[in-house]
This record gives structure tokens, C-alpha cells and sequence, in this order.
């Protein structure tokens, strides 16, 4: 499976940047994309979050600044990043979570892309 994010770079602060993230090469439905940042020293956390049906959850630090959306028919997902300041800088990973059914229950399988770097200068 392929996990490609795209849009990090470097903007001041108050600005605003659009990550998006296309996923291929699985033949399991998505149950979740998200993104997920780890800054330096830090541990990796999430973002943002969405569901195959449309529901979303958000880091207490970005509601009301960031909003996740995705295009179920591209498997994509895109995170609209606005008020950008320097606590965001981070590099920025991408997550898919496939479900899968077996006769035994549900498994989730997760994928990840290489991350994008968004440095926001004060």
C-alpha cells in the first residue's frame, strides 16, 4: 500500500497550508485516515482523524484552526491547516487503517506515509 503525503513546507505564522495524502494498492475498505505530527523531542500524536462515514476527532490544540476532509472515490485526505503558529511545526505523517473481515472478527491494518515537514516561523 502506498501512503504519499504532499503540501509541507514553510509558511510564517498566522498562515495557512493544505496537506493532502493519496493512498493506493490496498483491496481492504478504509476504516480511518488521519494525520498524525511528531515535533522534535517529541512523541508522534494525532491531529486529526476521520471515518469512512464522515465522523472526525481533533487534537484539543488545533479545534477550530485545522479541518480534515477526504475523497472517498481518490482514497485521499487532506488536512486544511489555517493560523498556523511556531507549536505546529512538526513533521506530519499521513495514516491509513484498513478493516478487514475474516470468518473471525474484524482486524485493522495500519499504513503510513514518510511525513512532510511544516516549519512555521514566528
Amino acid at each position: 500500500v502506498q501512503v504519499e503525503e504532499s503540501g509541507g513546507g514553510l509558511v510564517q505564522a498566522g498562515g495557512s497550508l493544505t496537506l493532502s495524502c493519496a493512498t493506493s494498492g490496498s483491496i481492504f475498505n478504509i476504516h480511518t485516515m488521519g494525520w498524525y505530527r511528531q515535533a522534535p523531542g517529541k512523541q508522534r500524536e494525532l491531529v486529526a482523524s476521520i471515518t469512512s462515514g464522515g465522523s472526525t476527532e481533533y487534537a484539543d490544540s488545533v479545534k477550530g484552526r485545522f479541518s480534515i476532509s477526504r475523497d472517498n472515490a481518490d482514497n485521499t485526505v487532506y488536512l486544511q491547516m489555517n493560523t498556523l503558529g511556531p507549536e505546529d511545526t512538526a513533521v506530519y505523517y499521513c495514516n491509513r487503517r484498513d478493516e478487514i473481515v475474516t470468518i473471525e472478527g474484524r482486524v485493522f491494518k495500519d499504513y503510513w506515509g514518510k511525513g512532510t515537514l511544516v516549519t512555521v516561523s514566528s
